[in-house]
């Protein structure tokens, strides 16, 4: 089980007990316990198959699960639909784009929660989305179709998204993966920064170890589905943990906002 978060469970905005997943038959997760505390950062790692993407959408109630999963102490498996998607957004690995859609009209889709059945968008809907392309600096792709932008903005775009939604946990699968250094770190740094201007939660899976200890207030690493070590990132992020579970050899330097890993030669 994860230490817990500061302020305890009463300030929990994710609070998961014995979440348990199987795909297939195959067991993915395992008995795993997390809390984030509001407005924390949370990035969960491991090794591939570790289970960390399953987990994720187990926590966003996007897969079955056994065990408990309760967003601001709600349980995720009995919110409606549309309560859950103003309560957590999601920003997944590879989101699935309709062909020739522009930016407007795909952020205009993290208003879906608030538009009627057979209803059309209020001018209320159309200014969020005016708001959030604004606060990311889309506004000038507005009418540009999402496949011809650069990774870096499609992934700006897909975070727009998901803050049009109005929720205040995050839910981040690989947010970085497909992007070079300079937009790894410039989405980061956006994420951070909204996360502090809105009171954001964010529960992250990441797969750069030194970026994701830079930005996490706290780490959870996962192992075979199970919880291997959590903590702040110094205690996480060590050359034991990394060699037991990784089977890599590193070495650790500290750094100004986190550990730095570094892999060597046996």
């Amino acid at each position: 089980m994860t230490d817990a978060a500061p302020g305890g469970r009463s300030g929990a905005a994710i609070l998961v007990t014995d979440l348990t997943v199987r795909l297939d038959g195959a067991l993915i997760v395992d008995g795993v316990d997390l809390e984030v505390t509001g407005g924390e950062w949370v990035t969960v790692i491991g090794p591939n198959g570790a289970g960390k993407s399953t987990a994720l959408r187990a926590v966003a109630g996007l897969l079955p699960f056994r065990g408990t999963v309760h967003l601001h102490g709600r349980p995720v498996d009995r919110l409606h639909r549309r309560d859950r998607a103003k309560t957590v957004a999601v920003v997944v690995q590879n989101p699935v784009v309709p062909p020739a859609m522009t930016v407007f009209d795909y952020v205009l889709l993290g208003r879906t929660p608030y538009i009627p059945p057979l209803g059309r968008e209020s001018a209320a809907d159309l200014a969020v989305v005016d708001e959030e392309l604004a606060a990311l600096d889309l506004r000038a792709f507005a009418g540009r179709r999402l496949d011809t932008l650069s990774g870096g903005e499609r992934q700006r775009v897909f975070l727009a998204r998901a803050l049009a939604q109005g929720a205040e946990i995050l839910l981040l699968d690989e947010p970085t993966s497909a992007l070079d250094i300079g937009h790894q770190q410039e989405v980061l740094e956006l994420v951070d920064r909204l996360r502090a201007e809105r009171s954001l939660t964010v529960l992250a899976t990441m797969h750069d170890l030194s970026t994701a200890g830079e930005y996490a207030d706290r780490m959870v690493l996962l192992s075979a589905g199970r919880v291997a070590a959590a903590g702040t990132p110094t205690e996480v992020l060590t050359e034991a943990n990394l060699a037991e579970h990784y089977r890599v050899k590193v070495r650790i330097i500290p750094g100004d906002h986190g550990p730095l890993v570094v892999a060597v030669r046996h």
